[in-house]
């Protein structure tokens, strides 16, 4: 990590970077990968309104971003984005009302609903401003046996008879036009399939490979379902980052959702068809050294979001040198680890670390120092960085 030093020597640690080089890379592998579909930005893996024009202008074709809360949405719409799909129903009219007035002056937002109350309360929303709003329905793409639940709980819509009763209840509402489609295959785009624990890789190919078929089946279902209803729709989305080649074969699907590829965090070195560089994470100081072969780094302790389990650390960018200890692990003042092999290091020297969840590193950070070829370009600032919080 030489050339990242050279580059970063006059910044005060901890600090997040952002490698620009890995990140043009990993952009160049997404256009590859998703054949005819178009692409929609996920806002929460990147978290700067900088970083996120920067993907889109290198980006071949870019359908819009997807949002994660009324209150980012507007945000966005204040700094010029358009084409935004809020990717989860919201109940906070604070929020929503803003983003009406955009509408009104003909900006491209979308609200998710998978149940009739969430409808119900935009319509009324809606009609109180004399507004006809767009609206996208989740549909649950999980698979749920006696065993085991594959998948993640999100949409109430499991069935195409639950979802014919949504319809019906959708056209009682004046004020909502269907627009589009979301199935998030969340076993697939969200799950590796080879994880740290070895045990659970069969058994999770396995079930990836029976979900396939079972994904492609009802999506293609319940967008025909709809279709007979509304006779068009602008966008079937499917996918993310971790099922890119499985979406981008699917007929049904217009646009996938890409997020977490473009900086690669340390929870996708467990997905085995995904050849990204690790693009960003954080750098701390070496500032003690309590015995031999155990050095201590300030700061660290950003864990992430989820189950809890030894994955959501963080991780070394240069693997196979140094181990957590299982009693301390990653401490928010300060990280111990045991060093495995002869390296020389000393107190003031520099460790590079990946997060396991990747906009959830700009949430610790006000900027992403950003470097190319061993020389400091630039800082882009975050969220945090732009006095923005918003989960």
């Amino acid at each position: 990590m030489q050339l990242f030093d050279k580059a970063f020597q006059h910044l005060e640690r901890p600090f997040a970077w952002l490698d620009l080089h890995a990140l043009d890379a990993n952009i160049g592998f997404i256009n590859q990968r998703v054949r005819d579909k178009k692409i929609r930005i996920a806002t929460k893996s990147i978290r700067s309104v900088q970083v996120l024009n920067y993907i889109s202008e290198k980006l071949e074709n870019v359908s819009g971003f997807m949002t994660y809360t009324a209150s980012e949405t507007c945000y966005l719409l204040e700094n010029g984005f358009d084409h935004l799909l809020i990717g989860y129903p919201v109940w906070e009219e604070n929020s929503v009302l803003p983003i009406f007035d955009y509408i009104k002056k003909g900006y491209d937002v979308c609200f998710m609903i998978d149940d009739v109350r969430q409808a119900k309360w935009l319509n009324a929303l809606a009609k109180r401003e004399n507004l006809e709003i767009s609206i996208c329905i989740d549909i649950n793409l999980s698979i749920e046996s006696s065993i085991i639940y594959f998948g993640t709980r999100r949409s109430s819509i499991k069935t195409i008879k639950v979802l014919k009763e949504l319809l019906d209840s959708l056209q009682k509402l004046s004020h909502l036009q269907i627009n589009g489609v979301m199935g998030y295959e969340a076993q697939l785009a969200g799950v590796g399939d080879v994880p740290i624990q070895k045990w659970k890789r069969p058994i999770i190919q396995q079930l990836q490979k029976r979900s396939r078929k079972q994904v492609a089946k009802f999506r293609n279902e319940a967008v025909d379902t709809i279709l007979s209803v509304t006779g068009d729709l602008e966008f079937v989305n499917g996918g993310g980052s971790g099922s890119i080649d499985f979406t981008s074969q699917c007929p049904e699907v217009t646009e996938i959702t890409v997020g977490s590829a473009f900086f690669n965090p340390a929870l996708f070195d467990q997905y085995s068809a995904l050849n990204l560089r690790p693009a960003a994470g954080f750098a701390l100081r070496i500032t003690r050294n309590p015995e031999e072969n155990v050095v201590v780094c300030h700061g660290g302790g950003y864990i992430a979001s989820g189950a809890i389990s030894i994955d959501k650390q963080p991780v070394l960018y240069e693997k196979g040198k140094f181990e957590y200890f299982s009693l301390e692990g990653a401490g928010e003042v300060q990280t111990p680890l045991k060093v495995i092999t002869k390296e020389t290091l000393k107190l003031g020297d520099t460790l590079y670390f990946r997060h396991a969840k990747a906009g959830e590193l700009c949430e610790r950070f006000t900027k992403l120092e950003a470097v190319r070829n061993g020389q400091h370009i630039n800082s882009f600032k975050t969220y945090r960085g732009d006095g923005q919080c918003f989960l």
